[in-house]
Formats: C-alpha cells, sequence, structure tokens
C-alpha cells in the first residue's frame, strides 16, 4: 500500500499509513533542485506494527481502514463546542441560583406552576386532596455533566435524532423522606423538582431556548427536561451542533433504605393487597427508584472503562452503530421495544467481555458457569465481535448475568426471580433489563447469530462491512416473516390489575408487557422472535404532563419453519382435568380450547387450528395472533391488519373461475401434477417391449413440476373442459424429457435424427394411447419462428383423461458430438491455425452454436436446474412462494418469459436464501435457518432489496449444494456471443453464468428493473398503511406506444390481476345453456398473445423493444431503438421501415445527404395487420 504511492510520482516520500505530505515538498512544487535526489524512505517498524496489527486484530486491512473512515462519521463534533459550553455554564449559574420553595401541598404546587403554563408530570397513582405529604424545591447539591457527552462515546443515532447532553441535577436529600418509596411519592418529588426548574429556564431572559418534557420508553416516572437551542447566531447558539441538554433529577445520599428497592420487595399499596403479607413484587418500579440514583455512578464506570481499556470507545461506537441500524436506539420508526435509553446496557455488555461476570452462588448449581474475562488488550473490532457472540450465545431467559462488581453485588441472585431477564450493571445499581421484552431479547440474540454469520463466512471478496454496518435493517417486511398493524387505542386487557399498572407506571405499558408475553407463550416453539415495533418518545409541550403513546404498533414476527405451520398444540392430557395447568391452558385459548383423542390413544386438552390448503396453512401463525389479540386485549377485526391474505390473492385465479374448477371435478395442487407424472412415468416404462428401445429415464423440467409455477396445476378433465369459458381455457403443457437407452442404430446425420424422434413419437403416441383409456398424444413442430432442420424442435403433446398435458422431448446424446463437429471440424488444430468458415459453411456453423445452446440448455442445464431448485423447495419451506411471488411481480411488469427466464428468477431466489455462504459440516441447517425467510412475503421482499442494489455488471455465484457429480465432467459447449446477456448467474454447473440469461435481460432491461425493484421498494416500506397489489400495478407512461389485444381472445386472461370478469361471464339468457358452438380443440400450451408478442419481437427485433405480461396480459408495450430517432442515411436493407426526413428534422448541413427516419405509422399499420383479429389499435405515447 504505501511502496505504491511511493512509486506513483518519482521522488516522492512514503510517509506511511499517517503520514501527509506537506504540498510545498511536493516535486511539482519544487522551485531548485533535482527531484530524484529524494530517498523513498521504507515504512518504519511503528507502521509494519500498525499493518501487522491490521490484519491480525480486523479481519482485514480494508475492514479497518473502513471502520477508521466510520467512526468519525458516526461522532459528534466536540471541537465545535464552545457554544454549548458557554450554554452550560450559563445554565449551572441559573440553577444554582434558585430560591427554595417551601413544603406545600401538591396540587397547590401543581396550580400555581400551571398558571405559568408548566405542568407538574406527576404520575400515576396522582395525588389527591387527601394526600397528606407536600413537596418543595431547593437549589441542587450539586450538578454533573452525564451521559455519553461527558465521556465522548456518544454515537449518531437514526432518523435525524439529537446528540443528548445529559445534566444531572442532584436533588438535596432533605427534600426526601424514608417512606417516600411508597406508591410513587419519590416520583411525585421528582416531578414537582424538574417542574419548578422548567419554570424558571422558561422565566429566565439569559437562556434562549425551546423547552418540553420527553419521557423515555413512554414511562412518566423517567420524564426529563429537553432543552434545544433557538438557532439566532447568539454565543450560545449550539444548533449547529445537532444537539440536545437534557436535565435528570438525580438522588444523591438517598434517605430510602437500600434493602426496600429490591427487586423482590413490593413498594405499592392497592386496595385489592391490604394484607402486605400477599404484596407481589414491584421489581419495574424498583427499578425506576434505582435508577434516579445511578447518574454519576454510571458516568465513573464508563470513564474508567475508557480509561482502562483502549479500544473501548471504538467498540462501543461500533455496537451503537450496529444496533442503531437494527432499531435498537432512537428512531421515529419501527425501533424495537424495549432499548430505548439503554445506553449503559450496550457499555455494560462490553464491560462484562473485558471483565467477566461474577461467579454464581454454589446454591444455584452454576458454579461453573461463570464468564471468564477477555482482558483490556483487544481491538475495537474484537470487542465488538466478542459482544457479538455473547449477545448471540446467551439465553437470556434461564441464565441471569452479573457483571464483574469492585465489592459484590448489593442484591442477592434470588431477589431477581421476578424480572423476565437479568443483567447487573458493575456497579450493582439495577437490572439493565428490568423493561425490556424477553421477545426483543430473543430477536436481538437473532440478529447477533445472523450478524456473526456474515462475518465468519463471507469471503473476502464479499465485504460484510456494508451489511453490517451500513445498510438498513428496520425496513419491516424485509425482516420479519410476519408483519402485523395492530390499533391499541382500543385496547383493554382481559385481566387488568392496578397492581400491575402501578409497577409499569402507565396502563400502556402494561398493556404492551401482557401483549407481548401473551403473544410470545401462544406461538411457543412456532417463533424465534416477536417485536413490537413503534417510534421512540419524542418531545412534549410543558403544559402537557403526561406523554402521548403511539396509538398503532406493528408485530414482526420471525418464524422456525419447523414448528411454525403444524395444525395442532397440544395441552394437559385428560386425567388432569381439575388441575391449575388445565385451567391456564383453558383461560388462556378460550373457545379453541377442547378434549381431543388422538392415533396413539392419548386423549389431550388441544387447540385445532383449521385449514383449507396450504395457503391456509401457512396463515397459522397470524390466526394466532388475531384469536389472543381478540381474546385478551380485546382487539379484532379492522384493527388487526396483515398482507399475507392479499400476497395469496396475487397467485390465486378469480374465485368465479375456481367455482367452475369445483363444479367441473378439477383436480388441483402441486402434489396431484406430480402424482400425474409419476403414473405417465409408469406408464410410458410398462410399453418397453412394445417399443424398438427401452426407456432409461423420463425427468421433470417444468416449474408445475418443482412446486415455482406462478399459479398451481389444475387439471379439467377433458369432458368437462367445454364448461369453462374461453378467457379460461389455457392448458399449460408440462414439459417432461425422455432418455432411452443407448443404441447403434442411430444415424450419425442431424437431420435423420429429428427424423427419428418424428417416427419415435409417432409410435410412442399410438401405443399410449392404445394403452392408456382416455389419454390422447399428438406429434408438434416448432416453437419458434426460425425453424432449423438441425435443431431439436419435435414434441410429443399428451393429454391425459384427468386433463394433465405434457410435452415430451427426446434426449439423444449423439447430436452434441455432431454439433460440435460442425462447429469445430478442425478440433486437433490449434486455434490460430483453423481455416474460417465462409458462405454456406459460415451460415451452419452459425446454425449449429444456436442449436448446440438449445440441445445444452433443454437436455444438460433443464434436468440439472429442475433437481437443484425442487431441492431448495424441500429444504426451504418460503422458497417456492417467493419464487411463484417474484415471477408475478416480474410478469405484471412486463418481463417475465420476454426478457427474463423463470429459470433466471429461480436462480435469483436461490441465491437469496443460499446467500450467506456454504459453511461447513453440521453448521449447514444451522446457518442457513438463521438467515433463511420463513415466509413468501419477507422472501419476496428480500429479493426486491436484492435487485434494487445490486450491481449486476458484476454478477453473482449461486452455491446450489447438489449440483451433479457430472456437472464437471461435462464438456463446456462453445459459448454464443449476446448482446442481450447483462446478467451472469454463475452456478456449480453453470461457470460462464449465461445458460439462462443469455436472451435477456441486456443492460437496458437490467436498468430498467433496478429502477422497478427501487420503486417497489419504496412501496414497501410505506405499504403499513397501502395495499400490497399497487407493487404490482405497471405503469405505461414511459413506452412510446402501446398494443391493445383483444381480451376475450386470450385463453390466459383470468390470470391477469385486475381481469374483467364480464369478459367470461355468460352473455346468454340461461347460464346452464349449452354452447352452440362447436367444441375446440384442446392445445396444451396454445397462448395466441404469446405467439403474436413472439412473432413482433422476431419481426421487430432492430426497431423497437417489446414487452409484455404472459400471465393473462392484454396490451404490448414498445420502447423505439434510441438510435432510430434520428435522422440517418438511406442505405437499403436498414433494418426497418423508414421515410424520408422532414427539413425540420434534418440539420442544416446534412439536408443533401438523403436522410431518413423510422416511419412509425407504417410500423402501427404492419402490427395490426400482424395482429390480424387479435390486436384491437395501436396507441402511441402522445395519445395514451
Amino acid at each position: 500500500m504505501g511502496s505504491g504511492c511511493g512509486h506513483e510520482a518519482k521522488g516522492d516520500d512514503w510517509e506511511g499509513i499517517d503520514g501527509a505530505q506537506d504540498p510545498k515538498e511536493r516535486p511539482g512544487n519544487h522551485e531548485g533542485g533535482h527531484s530524484g535526489s529524494h530517498i523513498v524512505k521504507p515504512p518504519t517498524g511503528e507502521e509494519l506494527r500498525k499493518i501487522k496489527d491490521a490484519t491480525d486484530l480486523y479481519r482485514s486491512t480494508s475492514f479497518k481502514l473502513q471502520i477508521d473512515a466510520l467512526l468519525p462519521n458516526v461522532r459528534p463534533k466536540y471541537t465545535h463546542a464552545q457554544p454549548l459550553e458557554a450554554f452550560l455554564m450559563s445554565l449551572h449559574k441559573l440553577l444554582m441560583g434558585l430560591p427554595s420553595v417551601s413544603p406545600q401541598h401538591p396540587l397547590h404546587a401543581s396550580r400555581a406552576l400551571s398558571q405559568k403554563g408548566i405542568a407538574v408530570p406527576y404520575v400515576r397513582p396522582l395525588p389527591t386532596e387527601d394526600t397528606n405529604w407536600k413537596v418543595s424545591f431547593e437549589k441542587p447539591s450539586e450538578i454533573v455533566l452525564g451521559g455519553s457527552w461527558a465521556t465522548k462515546t456518544a454515537v449518531k443515532a437514526k432518523d435525524g435524532a439529537k446528540y443528548e447532553v445529559d445534566v444531572a441535577v442532584e436533588m438535596p436529600s432533605a427534600l426526601f423522606q424514608e417512606k417516600d418509596y411508597l406508591n410513587a411519592r419519590v416520583f411525585q418529588k421528582r416531578a414537582y423538582y424538574l417542574a419548578v426548574i422548567a419554570s424558571a429556564i422558561a422565566e429566565s431572559s439569559s437562556l434562549q431556548c425551546e423547552l418540553s418534557y420527553e419521557s423515555t420508553s413512554g414511562d412518566p416516572r423517567r420524564t426529563t427536561l429537553v432543552l434545544r437551542p433557538v438557532a439566532d447566531g447568539s454565543p450560545m447558539d449550539f444548533s449547529k451542533l445537532n444537539a440536545q441538554i437534557r436535565i435528570v433529577p438525580y438522588i444523591g445520599q438517598s434517605p430510602i433504605p437500600l434493602q426496600r428497592l429490591s427487586p423482590a420487595k413490593s413498594n405499592i399499596r392497592t386496595a385489592a393487597q391490604d394484607d402486605e403479607s400477599r404484596e407481589d413484587p414491584t421489581p419495574i418500579y424498583n427499578t425506576a427508584c434505582m435508577l434516579m440514583t445511578t447518574p454519576k455512578s454510571h458516568l465513573l464506570s464508563v470513564h474508567n472503562l475508557k480509561q482502562n481499556v483502549p479500544a473501548f470507545a471504538d467498540a462501543l461506537a461500533l455496537l451503537r452503530v450496529w444496533a442503531n441500524q437494527r432499531g435498537y436506539g432512537l428512531g421515529s420508526r419501527m425501533c424495537v421495544r424495549g432499548f430505548e435509553g439503554k445506553g449503559m446496557w450496550w457499555a455494560s455488555i462490553l464491560d462484562l467481555v473485558v471483565n467477566g461476570e461474577e461467579p454464581p452462588p454454589v446454591s444455584l448449581g452454576k458454579a461453573g458457569t461463570k464468564r471468564k474475562p477477555l482482558g483490556k488488550g483487544l481491538s475495537s473490532y474484537q470487542l465488538f465481535k466478542a459482544a457479538l457472540d455473547f449477545l448471540a450465545r446467551h439465553n437470556f431467559h434461564e441464565e441471569s448475568v452479573f457483571v464483574k462488581a469492585k465489592d459484590g453485588h448489593r442484591f442477592p441472585p434470588g431477589s431477581y426471580s421476578s424480572h423476565e431477564a437479568v443483567f447487573v450493571d458493575s456497579t450493582s445499581s439495577i437490572n439493565l433489563l428490568a423493561d425490556v421484552p424477553i421477545s426483543s431479547l430473543d430477536l436481538l440474540r437473532h440478529d447477533a447469530q445472523a450478524t456473526l454469520e456474515a462475518l465468519d463466512h463471507s469471503s473476502i471478496s464479499e465485504d460484510p462491512f456494508q451489511t453490517v454496518f451500513l445498510k438498513e435493517h428496520r425496513d419491516v417486511f424485509a425482516r420479519f416473516d410476519i408483519v402485523t398493524r395492530v390499533d391499541v387505542s382500543s385496547a383493554e386487557m382481559r385481566k387488568a390489575s392496578a397492581h400491575l399498572v402501578a409497577d409499569h407506571g402507565s396502563v400502556y405499558n402494561a398493556l404492551m408487557t401482557t401483549l407481548v408475553s401473551t403473544l410470545r407463550r401462544g406461538l411457543g416453539n412456532r417463533a424465534k422472535a416477536i417485536a413490537v415495533l413503534h417510534p421512540t418518545s419524542d418531545v412534549r409541550p410543558t403544559s402537557q404532563a403526561h406523554p402521548v403513546n403511539p396509538s398503532v404498533v406493528h408485530i414482526g414476527i420471525v418464524l422456525d419453519p419447523e414448528h411454525a405451520f403444524r395444525l395442532v398444540d397440544h395441552g394437559p392430557p385428560a386425567e388432569e382435568t381439575e388441575s391449575e395447568r388445565t385451567k391456564h391452558f383453558r383461560e388462556f385459548w378460550g373457545e379453541k380450547a377442547e378434549l381431543r383423542r388422538f392415533k396413539d390413544g392419548s386423549i389431550v386438552e388441544s387447540v385445532v387450528w383449521e385449514v383449507k390448503n396450504s395457503d391456509e396453512r401457512a396463515h397459522i401463525p397470524s390466526m394466532i395472533v388475531r384469536h389472543l389479540l381478540r381474546r385478551h386485549f380485546s382487539i379484532g377485526g379492522d384493527a388487526v391488519q396483515t398482507w399475507q391474505s392479499q400476497y395469496d390473492g396475487l397467485l390465486r385465479v378469480p374465485e368465479s373461475i375456481s367455482s367452475i374448477y369445483q363444479a367441473t371435478g378439477a383436480t388441483v395442487g402441486f402434489k396431484a401434477a406430480l402424482t400425474a407424472f409419476d403414473a405417465l412415468v409408469k406408464q410410458i416404462k410398462a410399453l418397453d417391449d412394445e417399443f424398438p428401445l427401452a426407456v432409461l429415464n423420463v425427468s421433470p423440467v417444468s416449474p408445475a413440476l418443482r412446486y415455482t409455477d406462478v399459479f398451481v396445476p389444475v387439471a379439467v378433465p377433458v369432458p368437462s373442459r367445454s364448461a369453462l369459458p374461453k378467457s379460461a381455457s389455457y392448458l399449460p403443457a408440462m414439459e417432461i424429457v425422455i432418455e432411452f437407452e443407448k443404441s447403434a442404430r442411430w444415424p450419425d446425420d442431424l437431420r435423420a435424427i429429428q427424423k427419428i424422434k418424428l417416427a419415435f413419437f409417432e409410435r410412442l403416441a399410438t401405443i399410449l394411447m392404445g394403452a392408456v383409456k382416455g389419454l390422447q398424444a399428438s406429434v408438434v413442430l416448432g416453437e419458434r419462428p426460425d425453424r432449423l432442420e438441425i435443431q431439436d424442435e419435435a414434441a410429443l403433446d399428451i393429454l391425459t383423461q384427468e386433463g394433465w398435458a405434457f410435452r415430451a422431448r427426446i434426449w439423444h446424446d449423439r447430436e452434441a458430438t455432431l454439433l460440435d463437429r460442425i462447429i469445430n471440424d478442425q478440433p486437433h488444430l490449434p486455434k490460430a491455425l483453423r481455416r474460417n468458415a465462409s458462405g454456406e459453411d459460415a451460415r451452419e456453423r452459425q446454425a449449429a452454436l444456436q442449436a448446440r445452446e438449445v440441445y445444452t440448455r433443454r437436455f444438460i442445464h433443464a434436468p440439472r436446474h429442475h433437481r437443484a431448485i425442487a431441492a431448495l423447495c424441500h429444504k426451504f419451506a418460503a422458497f417456492a412462494g417467493t419464487v411463484r411471488l417474484t415471477k408475478r411481480w416480474f410478469a405484471s411488469h412486463w418481463l417475465l418469459r420476454g426478457h427474463v427466464s423463470e429459470e433466471a428468477v429461480e436462480l435469483l431466489c436461490a441465491y437469496v436464501f443460499l446467500r450467506t455462504g456454504t459453511p461447513t459440516s453440521v453448521e449447514i441447517a444451522a446457518n442457513q435457518a438463521i438467515a433463511a425467510p420463513g415466509s413468501k412475503e419477507r422472501g419476496f421482499a428480500q429479493v426486491v432489496e436484492f435487485l434494487k442494489d445490486w450491481d449486476w455488471t458484476t454478477g453473482i455465484a449461486i452455491p446450489l449444494d447438489n449440483a451433479d457429480q457430472t456437472s464437471a465432467a461435462t464438456p463446456t459447449p462453445p459459448a454464443t456471443s449476446s448482446r442481450d446477456a447483462a446478467w451472469s448467474l454463475t452456478t456449480p454447473f453453470d461457470p460462464q453464468g449465461h445458460m439462462w440469461t443469455s436472451s435477456g435481460p441486456n443492460a437496458v432491461i437490467a436498468r430498467r428493473i433496478t429502477a422497478l425493484a427501487k420503486a417497489t421498494w419504496e412501496c414497501l416500506k410505506g405499504m403499513e398503511t397501502g395495499a400490497s397489489s399497487r407493487i404490482f400495478h405497471h405503469p405505461v407512461d414511459h413506452y412510446d406506444f402501446v398494443v391493445e389485444l383483444n381480451p376475450a381472445i386470450s385463453p390466459r386472461y383470468h390470470q391477469q390481476l385486475d381481469a374483467d370478469s364480464s369478459v367470461w361471464a355468460s352473455k346468454g339468457k340461461y347460464a346452464n345453456a349449452l354452447s352452440k358452438d362447436a367444441p375446440a380443440a384442446t392445445l396444451p400450451g396454445f397462448d395466441p398473445f404469446a405467439m403474436l408478442y413472439d412473432d413482433l419481437k422476431f419481426v421487430y427485433a432492430d426497431t423497437v423493444l417489446l414487452f409484455y405480461d404472459p400471465l393473462g396480459g392484454n396490451r404490448i408495450g414498445a420502447v423505439w431503438q434510441p438510435s432510430l430517432r434520428t435522422p440517418r442515411p438511406f442505405r437499403v436493407l436498414g433494418g426497418f421501415s423508414s421515410m424520408p426526413a422532414s427539413k425540420v428534422e434534418a440539420k442544416a448541413k446534412d439536408k443533401d445527404k438523403g436522410l431518413v427516419v423510422v416511419n412509425e405509422n407504417a410500423i402501427f399499420t404492419e402490427i395490426k395487420r400482424i395482429g390480424s383479429a387479435l390486436a384491437v389499435r395501436v396507441v402511441p405515447h402522445s395519445a395514451q
């Protein structure tokens, strides 16, 4: 790195990693002397040590440089803090000069302040006229600058949130009494103290600022006073620093006995708890009390860590950046509940990593689980990764953590039994996770595991820095398998408890805690993580006492596909009918709980979820959420919104068509199609005695036979097909490949081989129709406008009595050898000595190249691709649905089949599911389970996210793990150079990556896909209030002209997103009247619109780019080739219909050159003639 810099300009001195050459001493700036007299300095020992450390202590030298570049950009500019310091000095002077306020009744005191526009943020239970205690004010005993600003560990938050400068104001101990721990009395006095300070600052003329209240996590007991600068350009205007001051009152020397604040104590007296012996602990309340004593001790703790551990500040910044990107911090959108104001928690994790933890008491049986310290000499990256390792491995629900403390911990471990999760800091003051839902910690653990996976298994070429530190991970649809939008404004807890509300500080916080714990219990091992998401608390005017909580929250669920979709949840056995366990089970599930007998003879309490098909089975977790919200919180109907049903509708035909299928006794389903395929294979192999050659193998190569067709396969019995309307009569042909045993009797001529295939098909059709009742078979030829005699063109269409259609082709391996001989008839000579083909030989060679590509794709790669994709469908429950949704998206934007093949879409989806890399041995299943989507909705969102960011010029490698062993031995065919291959999708059996992209997308289409993906992503981000179908609506504003087709003629029109049902609705007087028209012949795979599109694309390949939705589209969009819009000289066989350019279009100097432009009107007329009855009209852009 250094030496390279030294050689760029002769004579430049190499000044090392941190060196910067003075511009005056650059060789170009020397006024005299010869630059060659300078000697290139070798790196010093210190510089060599830094280079080695960057390699050893960080992931790589580039990773170290990226970290060094990141850190200054996420920290405040402390050098610009002079106005802030001046403001703080004035604030200190003001606070220390405040007059005392004599003790008075809390309501009288609040009335006096309310006349000044200041509300006192009293907490529940609110003081009444019968209150027998008083509030007062004395000037602060001490004022301390605390928090991350004082220790210079502040990190930029998300969504433009300001840096926080905490000013800890110590309230004199004389204001408090020993019994103030009861019934929130200490919080009432703190609230009054804060209100007096707010009133004084509001009346001060020396401090120009905006005053507001803020309650961390919506807890009124943690209300602080926020001061924001006024941008007036004065010496105390610190608005450019993007910071705000928080005044945090705290208690230094508390008169409250320490043992009364133990998490196991109850400090709230409610009417239902007169008997003190039956009091329930108030752990959240007690923790809030203890937080009032911690600002100074936490400041000293972080300061000592920063002094003793050189890399602590950088490691903490990395950890905070990582957390902020995932919503574990402040933000105005989709933050994980429970992590607001948890700065000390992140610092304590590093404290745990560096100093270890206290050994648990022997009585707990965990003496051997003490976490050992890693030491103080680790780099920032090593500390960051060690913290992630702790988060990924630690089970917060089962294991408590006590960070190593100087004098041991204040409270015994057993006193924390009321907390869901326990992490006690090194000051032994509080459990930092007291108010964090255990489900949020589950999500944190899941994210840490995914990050470690990215760091450990990404290759050096795939730098994970972007994913770990820079990528936004708060987008819910790509992060969670199920997203539920819940309006909690009318929610009511089934078992409301005054004690619970008092412990959590507000009804809203108690509701959220109960809601998430209820969902976690109900979903059980169906979910890996559940998170309540909403914006963090915002500031409010000082005239408003209590915070306003968000009325709409989102619940994100990460599913465990192994358990998520089971139909039955088992409870206690019948023998325990009267037990408490059974009562709790019935109480929890309500009317869904019932006694059931199972096949093994057991009778147990059960909850059964009724579903009709596989799509509904994927809704079981959502059904559970809806049931629990309705039963326990009276939230139902429109208050709960999910998007799964809307996505399902995209993959289903209209209801009117489904009812026709049911009436005709149609067979539906992917498994039914596979069963029909297996039956056909048995029927074919049973005819070996009647056929010249035995059938070795029959391979499926159709999306319908690997679960990835957009629509579920449907077979309508042949006699009943007349009941189908013409707009829903399309019969897809599922392609299969037949391989016969080897024989020397095959001819050595390619044209003769095609004739032999025709004879085989004719023979096979005859004996099949004779052996299988009701089966129809016909030989078909050619699917392309340009037919080649040496290319495989023949196929056999087979239609079973049940209504399944198959298209069979014959694979003969000798074709490849013969084609290779035509392509290269001198294989023994070096390439430079081979003669160049010309004339007829050149045309034949080009035809052989095309036929060889078709052969390789159709008979070599298609079966392998089919097996690989089918394996992924079995491995990942959400893979097939993701592929189907993604294909629907490509089709709805007029790209599928015409520009992007179905196989390419399947490979893109496979990459998204497999992109974490290919870990070895036992880790494979677990690692892929961490990152792989668990629902088709999340899988689709991740594909869109990948497409919007993908630099397609570099290509991707898809690590399909079931590549055939024979693929390495198969020679790679000559590549046909194609200007259309912009995407490179490399697989183990396609190292070039163009097998499925050789005919598109080209660079223009690839850029179009990126633009569509970005627009779709923006719709996804704002979809909380919209419908998913917007994502699949295609704009036509960018097309130069649109060809409108007659939908009544399309046999696939019913598959269109916004299909008009009146097109296929019965027009006669009687709905069940038989049609007088002769029944149309059943033609598998016949789609006149697709054939018209192919013809137009072939005819106008050099004139326009055409776009079409193959799934029922009735419009073809067109864009003129850009080069044709400008006048050009006329030439014979110019490749497009032209006309003389007008004088206006031609430049003055080109008027005599005979310039021509594209004849648009003539082309429109030609298209209408080619389209005949199919094309209704051609609409130019100006008329759209």
